[in-house]
């Protein structure tokens, strides 16, 4: 509760700093809205619709791009981390590929798909997939060698030991992939729908940069970080912490 309490202080600090800048008069308010503006574009653009059409859309979007980016991810970080000529041929590449930032991958989007859900999607999954990979590749190759050892004594053959030992054990690390890859994938949506078509929260930001409304612009900014950061700590962050309490890999 104390911990709300202060998160709540600094954003109401943020507001009047906000405020005092806006204040000081350094840029028109074209270009710097006040707080006041920016949360009365909030408030018309879900009264009127527009923001809750564009917030299905671009769940609709990240729904089916992060479905396929799990799928995806586990199970080439599970080819990968089984074979010690595919990891030694193709880790390091993974590790390249997760570095390059989901907007690069926006020219190659344009070329291959025609501007629509296509495009969208595959810079989603291209975002989100590498750190699913990763983080599948660290979960297997830190299985417990005594578990291994003991479930092989006992007589499990190789199925049996991927789905009763190596699986299980690595639980944590694909929950912490999840969690990465969501984040990855919802800034890769943002970035992908800047070049779409329709409706979608990266769309409405694109028109409200054409337009030149800084209030829209701001409110759909705030709009997506409020979003990612509520899913993450409501979400995400409470499954992680649920099964490393499960594990019994607590740090506190």
């Amino acid at each position: 509760m104390r911990l709300l309490l202060h998160r709540v202080i600094f954003v109401i600090f943020l507001i009047i700093l906000w405020q005092g800048i806006f204040a000081l008069n350094i840029w028109p308010d074209f270009l710097l809205p006040s707080p006041l503006s920016v949360g009365k574009t909030l408030i018309e653009g879900f009264k009127d619709g527009t923001f809750i059409i564009a917030l299905g859309a671009s769940f609709r979007r990240i729904l089916l791009g992060y479905t396929i980016t799990i799928i995806f991810g586990s199970l080439l970080g599970i080819l990968i981390a089984s074979n010690k000529i595919i990891d030694g041929i193709v880790g390091p590449f993974i590790l390249a590929l997760q570095s390059v930032p989901s907007v690069v991958w926006l020219p190659l989007a344009l070329l291959w798909f025609p501007l629509g859900e296509a495009a969208i999607i595959f810079v989603v999954v291209l975002g989100g997939t590498w750190n699913m990979v990763i983080n599948t590749i660290t979960g297997i190759k830190n299985v417990q060698p005594v578990l291994i050892k003991a479930a092989r004594t006992m007589g499990a053959n190789k199925i049996q030991l991927f789905w009763k030992v190596i699986l299980p054990d690595s639980v944590p690390h694909l929950i912490t992939g999840m969690r990465l890859s969501w984040a990855f994938s919802w800034r890769a949506l943002m970035a992908g729908e800047l070049i779409g078509t329709g409706t979608g929260l990266g769309q409405i930001l694109m028109w409200g940069r054409d337009m030149g409304n800084m209030s829209m612009v701001i409110a759909i900014m705030l709009l997506i970080g409020i979003i990612g950061c509520l899913t993450d700590n409501l979400i995400f962050k409470k499954l992680e912490e649920e099964v490393f309490a499960r594990w019994g890999l607590n740090t506190q």
